[in-house]
């Protein structure tokens, strides 16, 4: 199907975004990645955003053509500094000039909230990365302090959930010890600052690891038995929800309890190789679909009921120059035409919102696919920037048919 195209399917997606996705569904964040080389251009990006209840979206890099598309439209972005910029940021004349042309510059059009510094770096196990991750964080930081845009900034970096050494029970999450030095001087500054701790957390790979043992309801948010934490009589019927729990209970453990955590990644591929078990349209459907369901909700976590899910769901399209197995390529929600990968299967019946449509409107000529970006290495390839560095032994907890979750490195 031809771009020409997109913009029949763009505007339907719109007209009935609003049964879809009502208002009630704001707090939807959503992965904006960009290696392909056929993906529409941003302006046509904007109306596919709204069409999904989307108000926030992460990048990872600060692409100007995605930051000038969006000014004006009240979409919160979380911009990225990749791996490969940690060094030279670590200057406080380079990171001054970083953030004046890539964020200052779009101010206060493009509502830019967060810069995060680095993805996955505690995992990569390269300790060059690691030493320069938190100098890199201090100095975006100052460069934000002097400009005066501190108190509308912060400065973040994401993890991979590699950095548990134990995540069940979720009481009992714990941070792998040869890490808690590095992790410990991070916080500090988190906490100092106000900035988030962000997590990227994939139940997906604890079923592909182990199909015949993880309960795929549980993974997937569908009806299922549960399991309580005996420790805290805290009933999980989820994983997601158990993950983010066992991260505030490491953080908690190491003094940070009012630490505010956010899922920077989560999501299924809809499509996989021959070992690359779940990766199917159904199960990306139900993930992605049944997690916008509870988001709507407006409700946490047993542990943290009170605090907001902020939750980015990976990713807005599927990307075509994605290295790795076919699952790499295959967890966006949309096509780069604009149509839906599969039907999110979210009805009127399933929320509860306003039936205001969704603002915006799509112009009259697509601009030629875009191509694609520089970005975050750690972002290439998620299998090798996550699931590669960890694996999880699991076993079924009958009859509740929850993973036990040990991270080995």
């Amino acid at each position: 199907m031809g771009f020409p195209r997109f913009f029949c399917y763009a505007s339907i997606i719109l007209s009935i975004s609003a049964y879809l996705f009502p208002i009630m569904v704001n707090s939807i964040g959503i992965n904006y990645g960009q290696i392909a080389n056929n993906l529409p251009s941003p302006e046509d990006v904007v109306p596919l955003v709204k069409s999904i209840g989307a108000t926030k979206v992460k990048l990872y890099d600060a692409d100007p053509g995605v930051l000038s598309a969006f000014a004006n439209t009240g979409v919160e972005f979380i911009v990225g500094l990749g791996n490969e910029y940690l060094d030279r940021m670590q200057d406080p004349a380079k990171a001054e000039a970083w953030v004046k042309q890539n964020v200052q510059a779009h101010l206060p059009a493009t509502k830019i909230t967060c810069i995060f510094v680095g993805n996955e770096v505690l995992t990569f196990n390269d300790t060059t990365l690691s030493d320069n991750l938190l100098p890199a964080m201090q100095s975006v930081h100052t460069a934000l302090v002097n400009l005066g845009l501190d108190k509308q900034v912060t400065v973040t970096t994401a993890h991979s959930l590699a950095i548990l050494e134990t995540s069940y029970p979720p009481s009992a999450g714990a941070f792998r010890e040869d890490l808690i030095d590095c992790l410990s001087e991070t916080l500090s500054f988190h906490q100092k600052t106000g900035s988030p701790f962000l997590i990227n957390a994939y139940p997906y790979f604890a079923y592909k690891g182990n199909p015949k043992q993880v309960s795929l309801d549980f993974v997937l948010f569908q009806p299922n038995q549960g399991v309580i934490d005996q420790a805290t009589n805290l009933h999980y019927d989820n994983m997601l929800y158990a993950q983010i729990d066992a991260v505030y209970s490491a953080l908690a453990s190491l003094g940070y309890k009012k630490l505010a955590v956010h899922i920077s990644e989560t999501g299924w591929p809809s499509k996989g190789d021959e070992d690359e078990a779940g990766a199917t349209p159904d199960n990306a459907k139900k993930y992605n679909g049944n997690l916008i369901k509870l988001m709507s909700k407006k409700t946490g976590t047993p542990l943290r009921p009170n605090s907001d899910l902020n939750i980015y769901v990976f990713a807005l399209f599927n990307e075509n120059m994605k290295p790795g197995p076919t699952s790499e390529r295959n967890y966006g929600l949309f096509k780069p035409d604009g149509t839906p990968v599969y039907p999110l299967g979210i009805s009127t019946n399933d929320v509860v919102g306003s039936n205001t449509t969704a603002g915006g409107s799509i112009g009259n000529a697509v601009t030629q696919p875009s191509s694609p970006t520089s970005s975050s290495t750690g972002y290439l390839s998620i299998s090798s920037a996550t699931q590669e560095r960890y694996q999880f032994i699991g076993h079924v907890l009958l009859p509740a048919s929850f993973l036990l979750i040990k991270t080995l490195v």
